[in-house]
């Protein structure tokens, strides 16, 4: 078969500035404390002296790199595959087939966004050996990503439901924010805050005199009350650090259907983002209720999708997340708008409880929790005789068994399944509870587990496994007949042959 004649192109030019600028950037951020450091037992001169230099030439050398690599770098767009030719030592030769590319990914952080540059990532949402199912393109023009993406993910229209139209689905709320510190995250930073603090000031050789103000500070107070402010000085940081992560993450975002079938999330303050997904991927969602936000009622949505299990690259970007926080009205309109559905299936149908022996496991498990904190500290403080162990100990144990057992209680009640219509229906977790809808047709596996414990109480564990979203999703502690009968509804060709009537 001849290929066609089509040109081969190159990625921009401007990667060896941005490359450079980006170096530059890193060189002062460790330049600068490594300055002040050296230069402490040593005049500024000298430190300057040295450090500049072996900076330029970390630049040069980047700046080289990229423009080598970028020499060296071509892609084209054939009518049936995309074709990408790459490689300085080792040269790489690799094409996707049209017909399997499901993703067309756009990001640029600001240093792209300045020169008006994107990066472009081509999937195909399989799940092979990492990079060989992707094909990245870093970075070329905005025009040449969009036109990318339009080409490369032009499908055949997708036939309208009633009330469901192509278009915009969701857009950011700035009344959003007010979810965003109901998380852990907030303590999290807080904690982080104090900790920058003591690196900064050890870059300037003023650490100990920060310790030393802090504690003549808090010295003047009594000690819970000392206790109370550094929590609250902690938690009114990670407020606000919160808050701009998600203004950072979440601004502008917008959720649009395309006319060819692909649902595509735009959002960022700093570094947009695009991602596409191909509703013929969409295997169902998972609504995620963190525990700050359930109490203020919001929730979050994320895709059930195939191509989203296990992307390393990924894990840590959002990537399979539809809707940000948001009040739960609107999550079950959105939820429904997505899986072209007139009632969210999370919300339609009244999920079966779970036999009381369930209750009895968790809050087991959470007493051995806290007795996992507790009894180290109560056997370290009676072997070595000290006092504070001992303390802690019991103040450990005055807290932690009450919150144990009411998260405890508080699983138990959120355990539930159900089927409404297509989708198969589980919800589980307290901290983080998660209801999702996954389409019966999308589950390849049905796994019935039982261990010695739940056997003695009557409970089995139902697994589907698909080939979408975590793999895997279960319905934990069901009773045993219940629990088959629910899976040989739910999949009768899969789970029924065997099974015993009766």
């Amino acid at each position: 078969m001849t290929v066609p004649d089509v040109d081969w192109k190159q990625l921009d030019r401007r990667t060896v500035i941005v490359s450079s600028l980006s170096a530059a950037g890193v060189c002062v951020a460790a330049g600068v404390p490594a300055g002040i450091g050296f230069g402490g037992g040593t005049s500024p001169g000298l430190a300057v002296a040295i450090i500049v230099p072996v900076a330029l030439v970390i630049i040069a050398a980047v700046a080289v790199g990229d423009y080598v690599r970028w020499r060296k770098t071509r892609y084209r767009v054939l009518a049936d595959r995309v074709q990408l030719n790459k490689g300085i030592v080792v040269r790489s030769r690799r094409s996707l087939s049209r017909e399997r590319i499901r993703s067309v990914d756009l990001t640029a952080g600001p240093l792209l966004r300045y020169f008006g540059l994107v990066n472009v990532k081509i999937g195909t949402g399989e799940q092979t050996e990492a990079g060989t199912s992707s094909l990245m393109l870093n970075p070329v023009t905005k025009e040449e990503a969009e036109r990318l993406r339009t080409e490369l993910l032009d499908r055949e229209p997708v036939a309208e439901s009633p009330g469901h139209r192509t278009g915009l689905l969701a857009q950011i709320d700035l009344r959003w924010i007010r979810f965003a510190p109901m998380s852990f995250l907030t303590p999290t930073l807080g904690v982080a805050a104090f900790g920058a603090v003591l690196q900064a000031s050890e870059w300037f050789g003023l650490q100990q005199g920060v310790i030393s103000w802090t504690i003549d500070l808090m010295s003047e107070l009594h000690l819970v009350v000392a206790i109370l402010v550094l929590i609250a000085v902690g938690m009114i940081v990670g407020v606000i650090g919160s808050s701009a992560l998600f203004v950072e993450m979440w601004w502008q975002f917008r959720l649009e259907r395309e006319p060819g079938g692909t649902l595509r999330v735009r959002r960022g303050l700093l570094t947009s983002r695009s991602i596409s997904l191909e509703e013929k991927r969409l295997r169902g969602v998972e609504l995620v209720e963190p525990l700050g936000n359930r109490l203020v009622g919001a929730a979050r949505i994320d895709a059930v999708a195939t191509g989203l299990v296990q992307q390393k690259d990924n894990e840590n970007s959002d990537h399979k997340t539809l809707l940000p926080a948001a009040p739960k009205d609107e999550v079950d309109r959105v939820a429904a708008d997505v899986l072209r559905e007139e009632v969210s299936p999370t919300s339609s149908v009244r999920l079966a409880g779970h036999p009381v022996a369930a209750r009895g496991r968790r809050i087991r498990w959470g007493l051995a929790s806290a007795a996992a904190v507790v009894m180290p500290l109560l056997v370290l403080g009676w072997v070595l005789s000290v006092q504070v162990l001992l303390h802690l100990a019991w103040i450990s144990a005055v807290v932690l068994v009450p919150v144990s057992v009411v998260l405890a209680i508080d699983a138990y009640r959120n355990l539930g399944h159900g089927i409404t219509g297509d989708y198969l229906v589980a919800r589980s977790g307290s901290v983080r509870r998660g209801t999702v809808a996954l389409q019966r047709r999308g589950v390849i596996g049905l796994t019935a587990r039982q261990s010695i414990f739940q056997r003695r109480k009557g409970l089995i564990t139902l697994t589907a496994t698909t080939a979408a979203g975590a793999g895997a999703y279960s319905v934990h502690d069901v009773g045993e007949s219940e629990g088959l009968a629910f899976a040989d509804t739910a999949v009768p060709d899969l789970f029924g042959p065997f099974l015993e009537r009766r």
